[in-house]
């Protein structure tokens, strides 16, 4: 019977990054989120949602430019609001170390009728517990939210998105060694 080869290292991202984008559409909601989209940088892609763990060796990185049509894999917090709404999202990431010593990260998401405050505290909030569960040292937090006042006669979308980078050929090769 032949072996099962490894899938360790399959699908397994390197780098990510972090975007942003409110917008307001007088034409529908639909509107207002591909402008959200688009001003975060992310309107060419074809997006992924997925959940909520980092790579042990996963780096943040600045913006990367991503040809259009590419499937990306995305963290993503998504807010849509009608007008005199305030809406907010946001993702927060940890990096940390477990009781096993194991290295790895976690991404939270938090949306709704809220202002910049209360996202990231929310999002603290379930980074925490979130570590909690896990037995998860935290030795980084960061967090990243948006929040806009939907105006009369408009839509309005917020998005914030961690975005995993695309791979490069090397990269969706690499095997992690055994002590990450």
């Amino acid at each position: 019977m032949p072996e099962t080869p490894s899938l360790r290292g399959a699908f397994l991202p390197k780098k990510f990054f972090i975007v942003a984008g409110s917008a307001t559409s007088a034409v529908s909601p639909l509107n207002a989120f591909d402008a959200a989209l688009t001003k975060a940088g992310i309107g060419q892609c074809n997006l992924v949602n997925v959940s909520s763990i980092l790579p042990p060796d996963a780096e943040e990185t600045k913006n990367s430019m991503i040809t259009p049509g590419t499937i990306t894999f995305a963290v993503m917090a998504r807010m849509d609001g009608d007008p005199g709404e305030t809406i907010g999202a946001g993702i927060g990431w940890i990096s940390g170390l477990s009781s096993k010593k194991e290295r790895y990260g976690l991404v939270a998401e938090a949306h709704g009728y809220k202002d910049k405050e209360a996202i990231e505290k929310e999002l603290k909030s379930k980074l925490s517990e979130m570590a909690k569960i896990r037995d998860l040292k935290i030795e980084k937090m960061d967090t990243r939210a948006e929040f806009i006042e939907v105006p009369k006669g408009k839509y309005g979308a917020v998005i914030v998105a961690l975005v995993y980078a695309p791979w490069t050929e090397e990269e969706s090769r690499r095997q992690l060694p055994n002590n990450l």
